[in-house]
């Protein structure tokens, strides 16, 4: 099942994986970085955050809420001395429907972080950190 899962985005966590887990069916979510959103200081700029209106449209209405969100990667990441791409992907990879996230990049270092990310074991305290601040997001 392809669908839209990240830190920022997690309505699905409500049927789609509960469902997925029971009938067997494996998850590829898309944007598991939020379209950068995950990756950066939150007021950093770049050319995609300023032109992709369809990543604009999909983050604007809870962008204070979802700020919050990624600063918890950034101290996380920070506390463990990794990007934090490869704590938004070990975030992913810890919940046992997913296949694989679907990533995109526009450098090696991209690729080379979600390969890392496969050894990043996040605590349970910290799973907790990364998600307590979630606030639910309309369905798009």
């Amino acid at each position: 099942m392809e669908n839209r899962l990240n830190l920022l985005y997690r309505e699905e966590e409500r049927e789609m994986l509960p469902l997925c887990r029971d009938e067997g069916v494996g998850v590829t979510p898309y944007l598991p970085l939020a379209a950068g959103r995950l990756t950066r200081d939150w007021n950093e700029r770049t050319s995609r955050s300023e032109n992709d209106q369809i990543a604009k449209a999909l983050f604007i209405k809870t962008e204070e809420a979802d700020r919050k969100v990624a600063e918890r990667v950034a101290e996380v990441a920070a506390n463990q001395g990794i990007p934090r791409a490869q704590v938004a992907l070990a975030w992913l990879l810890q919940k046992e429907e997913i296949t694989a996230p679907i990533i995109g990049s526009t450098k090696t270092s991209h690729l080379e972080d979600a390969v890392s990310a496969l050894s990043v074991k996040l605590t349970p305290e910290e799973i907790t950190s990364l998600e307590e601040l979630y606030v639910p997001h309309p369905l798009v």
